[in-house]
């Protein structure tokens, strides 16, 4: 039923705001903690590291519980963290709230997913998973900016205000539309995990790994970036960000027919532009015509990463597609760490303005692993 579907995106949507909305506030939370920018960004790090460490063990560990109720409780932990981090409390418990809420993330996603399919016919079962995901693009042009522009205007309290909101929508929805679905079985069988022994499988997965570290080196810091290399004032860099999100509809588009050229030969036609992406952000200067097409490019680009990467993972080696989906998002996660890291030390060490030269680093070591994958793996169709 799609307004199963519809609830699951709602409540992707609201995980996602929380998850990434703080890439357009950093600036402001180093400012009001009297911390740098890269200490700041572990608010996004760190999140990404609990979900690629311990996803795949909560989704296992989560398997033989009702669907529905783990779905809440994952809601419940967004809006309890959002209220409290309201009160912006101390530096080590804001950290400490996300960290917490970032635990049941992929738990909610694989239910979501799970619920919808089980009621869908068939043949439609990819349109309702594509319209649970639609609520990370939806994010990315309404609560994302949204919450970007309302704390340039208001404060920070602003975003946490936002997050909550729509996460208790979501909760709502969840309890009054959807189902009680019994759990059972696990989520894949751990005999499959000798998978991680294959060498074929260990090259895909690095290229996963530093395909999404390539793009958070510097998308981490986007809104940091934008005003301090390229002149932009806050609200500025909201409009920004909601251009990022409007011009990532048609990249979706675009992504979804680029795939079907081919795995291998999509994902290298986006590591190519990252790498001239790079080059244009060291190089344009802080001319707003010029940023502005260049944040358009960036957004063409970047959006449809994650489709790009679950599939590169998925058709390259012979992970079955349960274990695939769920080491994807660790692997994923794993490079959002990675990536914020990187692109933290850069800025420490060298200034903002080299964090474009992170980005080229990674995304030419990413290209070389593509072409390992393409002459020594099998590819499927």
């Amino acid at each position: 039923m799609k307004n199963y579907a519809y609830v699951g995106a709602l409540g992707l949507l609201s995980i996602i705001t929380t998850e990434f909305g703080v890439i357009g506030v950093l600036p402001q939370i180093a400012s009001h903690y009297q911390i740098s920018i890269d200490k700041a960004s572990w608010l996004l790090s760190g999140f990404a590291l609990v979900i690629a460490l311990l996803g795949p063990f909560m989704t296992l560990f989560t398997a033989r519980m009702d669907k529905k109720k783990v779905m809440l409780l994952a809601i419940f932990l967004f809006i309890a963290s959002s209220t409290i981090s309201v009160f912006l409390p101390p530096f080590w418990l804001l950290l400490t709230l996300r960290l917490l809420s970032a635990l049941l993330q992929p738990v909610y996603i694989a239910n979501a997913l799970s619920i919808v399919v089980s009621f869908a016919d068939k043949e439609k079962e990819s349109q309702m998973m594509s319209i649970v995901f639609s609520g990370i693009t939806i994010a990315s042009f309404t609560t994302i900016p949204l919450a970007t522009y309302l704390t340039n205007l208001y404060g920070l309290e602003a975003i946490f205000i936002i997050q909550g909101v729509v996460s208790t929508l979501a909760f709502i929805a969840i309890y009054f539309v959807l189902p009680n679905v019994e759990g059972g079985g696990k989520a894949f069988d751990i005999k499959e995990l000798h998978i991680f022994k294959e060498a074929s499988f260990i090259r895909s997965a690095l290229v996963n790994l530093f395909v999404i570290a390539m793009w958070f080196s510097v998308y981490s810091y986007f809104a940091d970036y934008l005003n301090k290399e390229k002149n932009m004032s806050g609200l500025m860099v909201g409009n920004m960000i909601l251009l990022f999100g409007v011009v990532g509809l048609l990249a979706m588009y675009v992504g979804g027919k680029l795939l079907s050229r081919g795995v291998v030969f999509s994902n290298m036609v986006y590591v190519t532009g990252a790498i001239v992406l790079a080059i244009a952000l060291y190089f344009s200067g802080s001319d707003v015509v010029i940023t502005t097409g260049i944040v358009m490019i960036w957004s063409m680009l970047y959006t449809p990463v994650y489709l790009n990467a679950v599939a590169f993972l998925q058709r390259t080696t012979s992970v079955s597609f349960a274990l695939g989906s769920s080491l994807s998002t660790s692997f994923g996660n794993l490079g959002i760490a990675f990536g914020t890291l990187v692109g933290g030390k850069v800025i420490a060490g060298y200034g903002m303005h080299y964090l474009p030269i992170a980005m080229f680093c990674i995304a030419a070591v990413t290209l070389v692993l593509m072409f390992i994958v393409k002459q020594k793996n099998k590819i499927q169709a």
